[in-house]
């Protein structure tokens, strides 16, 4: 995972993340010991293992109480085999429905949430989406063309 790394000269990664609120949120929290739920973890492995090597980011979800090494090391491994993409903030608040930890602290600010607004994530994070959403829009077209 360290090949993702988007860290500027003399930024750590920890820094990088707390750019967003919802990330400096989310590592208040995990720092406190507090238990960020799964959801809460999930969100955060999906962005900062873009900013943190293995390492590091399996120490910080360690800090969750409700998180053992073996969870961790699941969790890590199932977002870098998936390739999963940072949430849309849309995303954030249903996974954040599920769980009674509050991943987007102020859900009533639209800008809250919104990863792709603070951060600079790797080119291929981009390419990723862009690729997904002309899929989705194929399929689409491909519906409605089926239906006509």
């Amino acid at each position: 995972m360290t090949d993702t790394h988007t860290e500027s000269a003399g930024t750590n990664g920890q820094e990088a993340l707390r750019e967003n609120g919802m990330m400096r949120h989310l590592l208040d929290s995990l720092e406190a010991g507090k238990d960020i739920g799964h959801f809460g973890r999930l969100v955060f492995a999906m962005v900062a293992r873009h900013f943190l090597d293995e390492a590091e980011l399996k120490q910080l979800l360690l800090k969750d109480p409700a998180c053992d090494e073996a969870q961790a090391l699941s969790l890590i491994e199932q977002v870098k085999a998936r390739d999963y993409s940072p949430p849309r903030r849309e995303k954030v608040l249903q996974f954040q429905q599920q769980q009674d930890f509050p991943i987007i602290p102020n859900p009533e600010d639209p800008d809250e949430g919104n990863v792709y607004k603070d951060l600079r994530f790797p080119e291929h994070v981009y390419a990723h989406i862009s690729e997904y959403r002309e899929q989705k829009a194929h399929v689409h077209e491909e519906e409605a063309a089926h239906s006509a």
